[in-house]
């Protein structure tokens, strides 16, 4: 098989949630400890940093990954799910793995795949934890994809395990409380190895401190450990950064390229990382952290956070999805000065969108979509759900046709926003 030929495969043998979703989560390890066996274990090979969370672990990845590859370590880096192109959830120093590195571990391994009958992000885990073996990186930032407790990544033994924040998404799956859902994440907590908690929440914060004082893990609260003062808009973020905690001495004056409300809760997780992994013995300056937190984007190909895909009329995307996501959005949209609001959405079937609906702005107008996979929510669906919460606007046949409406529609002052699932997100890049 050729790269494409490989990639069809993947998409269309393995069970892989974007497509059928719950069904393809299997409910142990056993399948990624089994696969990782017939690899001689590559997760034993290199050093890593484990990231989970509902909000923000992408972004907070990301940073971290610049930071360390600025700082000139050899940087793996692992992600979900992607936007654009499958080799985006594997980089190394920024670049996507090769097509043929692929194309070379199907061929190799496809057989096993389909004997253990793995899931595609169980093979994808695989496949990143080999490659990095393979290039011998100096650490790797591997994000789970979803909780963490029995999240395929979970079988690393990190230097430190990071967890930004506690909200409402896949309740179906995780559990329908705050807690329940604490729990699962906690599930990366791992004996003796230090945890940071990006955001104190007061709902949770006790899941991780029994569960840090249980397996005899240090903790901190990122949020107790930093004063942010802003200044910002829509392209870029000053912001002075001073440690309160006493065991930190250090101050920050950042330029972020990474924009929007919630990166001013990541990057205090980010730097509290940058503080435990400086206790580790890496050699990372404040230079090295303000050079990648200015150029996250360039330095790690990350795209979809508040994302600005044309200025005439201002159009933005951003992958917020869930309650906490979209309340975060709307906080950034509020900033923004416009005369009228056209909001693209679509939204996935197996989701609870009248949570988010529930949160919207009446005064917008909306044009109602579905992404482009078997999960997406039919537009005519959402469209009749969206008219119970007073939201109007129309159903278009596809993402591609709602957003050149709504930048047809849209006056020179006008903000055209773009949203409601990841995989909307990735269609209009």
């Amino acid at each position: 098989m050729d790269y494409q030929q490989t990639i069809n495969y993947l998409y269309t043998r393995l069970p892989m949630f974007s497509r059928t979703g719950a069904s393809a989560i299997t409910k142990d390890l056993s399948n990624t400890i089994a696969l990782c066996g017939l690899l001689n274990h590559p997760e034993e090979k290199f050093k890593s940093v484990h990231i989970a969370g509902t909000n923000g672990k992408g972004s907070t990845s990301h940073m971290l990954a610049a930071i360390l590859q600025t700082a000139g370590y050899k940087t793996g880096l692992y992600t979900s799910p992607h936007l654009k192109d499958f080799r985006e959830r594997i980089r190394i120093n920024g670049a996507m793995m090769a097509e043929q590195a692929v194309i070379d571990f199907v061929a190799r391994y496809q057989q096993d795949i389909e004997r253990l009958n793995v899931s595609f992000f169980e093979m994808t885990v695989g496949l990143a934890f080999d490659l990095f073996a393979q290039e011998n990186v100096d650490i790797a930032i591997i994000e789970t994809g979803l909780g963490g407790r029995l999240d395929s990544t979970n079988i690393i033994t990190p230097l430190l395990s990071v967890i930004t924040n506690i909200g409402w998404d896949h309740t179906d799956l995780l559990g329908n409380t705050l807690p329940l859902i604490a729990a699962e994440k906690a599930g990366i907590i791992k004996p003796g190895i230090p945890a940071i908690v990006g955001e104190r929440q007061d709902d949770v914060a006790d899941v991780f401190i029994k569960k840090a004082n249980n397996v005899g893990a240090p903790i901190r609260f990122a949020s107790d450990e930093w004063n942010l003062r802003v200044k910002g808009g829509i392209i870029n973020q000053l912001l002075n950064v001073i440690a309160t905690n006493g065991r930190n001495k250090h101050s920050y004056a950042l330029l972020l390229d990474l924009v929007g409300t919630y990166q001013l809760k990541n990057i205090k997780a980010v730097l509290s990382a940058v503080d435990e992994l400086r206790l580790q013995g890496f050699l990372i300056t404040d230079e090295h952290v303000q050079t990648a937190l200015g150029n996250v984007k360039a330095l790690t190909g990350l795209r979809g956070r508040w994302d600005v895909l044309s200025t005439s009329p201002l159009t933005i995307c951003d992958t917020g999805h869930n309650p906490d996501g979209i309340q975060e959005v709307l906080k950034n949209i509020a900033a923004i000065t416009y005369h009228q609001l056209h909001f693209v959405i679509g939204m996935v079937s197996d989701k609870d969108s009248r949570k988010v609906l529930a949160l919207l702005p009446k005064n917008a107008t909306y044009y109602f979509c579905r992404p482009d996979i078997p999960r997406g929510l039919d537009a005519d669906s959402l469209r009749e759900k969206a008219f119970e919460f007073d939201l109007q606007g129309e159903a278009y046949s596809s993402v591609t046709e709602a957003l050149a409406t709504a930048q047809k529609n849209a006056a020179a002052d006008d903000l055209v926003f773009v949203g409601g699932s990841t995989f909307v997100v990735a269609e209009v890049i």
